[in-house]
């Protein structure tokens, strides 16, 4: 455990995230005021964060919440997963990528929802970017608990202080921070590669 490590976030991170709108469209649709879906199905959005829902059971839920047929539970389901998704961050993809190197230990810890691992891995190949992803749906627990950290540090076989924790949630930064991580706030690409060099390589000043 005397490596230089790297953690980044997903969402809003490796991946841009915009909100789509897509959950008001839904409401509109079925005629429901504003807000009515997200919150007949909040407690689906948490089981499915932490992993006490299958993924069979989300459509399941979706569709006796929302009075939806088949080819509409399909449809909810891939409206969802498109803003899930969002579009890859390419330029900072591409440079984590080449950071495979002796010593550097490369790994995600990201509030996941339960499919994404295999849409991810399908869309984005991040399981061939870094060594470990830990993901929130599949270890019960989700940033800004600090078990997270601890996982995410155990799987890596890291110290927390060798780490630099990089997320765009200010208090999962904070948490980072409180584990014994380096952390820094995404912002933008240029900003996260000048702090993540200064990282690996001490002797660069940002």
């Amino acid at each position: 455990m005397n490596a230089r490590c790297l953690i980044l976030d997903i969402g809003g991170v490796l991946e841009l995230t915009p909100r789509t709108g897509w959950l008001a469209r839904w409401d509109e649709r079925l005629g429901l005021p504003p807000g009515t879906a997200d919150r007949r199905l909040a407690d689906v959005w948490e089981a499915g964060e932490v992993g006490t829902i299958a993924e069979d059971e989300v459509s399941e839920q979706v569709a006796a919440r929302l009075g939806l047929g088949p080819v509409d539970t399909e449809s909810f389901m891939a409206d969802l997963w498109d803003e899930y998704l969002g579009t890859p961050n390419t330029e900072l993809i591409d440079y984590v990528a080449g950071l495979r190197r002796p010593h550097c230990r490369l790994g995600i810890l990201s509030n996941s929802f339960v499919g994404a691992r295999e849409l991810e891995t399908a869309a984005y190949g991040f399981d061939r970017l870094v060594d470990e992803i830990v993901y929130s749906h599949e270890i019960g627990v989700r940033k800004p608990d600090p078990r997270a950290f601890a996982i995410a540090c155990a799987r890596l076989q890291v110290r927390p202080g060798d780490c630099l924790f990089v997320d765009d949630f200010a208090r999962n930064i904070e948490a980072a921070r409180a584990a014994g991580m380096r952390a820094h706030l995404f912002e933008d690409n240029a900003g996260t590669v000048a702090r993540i060099t200064a990282h690996l390589d001490p002797t660069v000043s940002v």
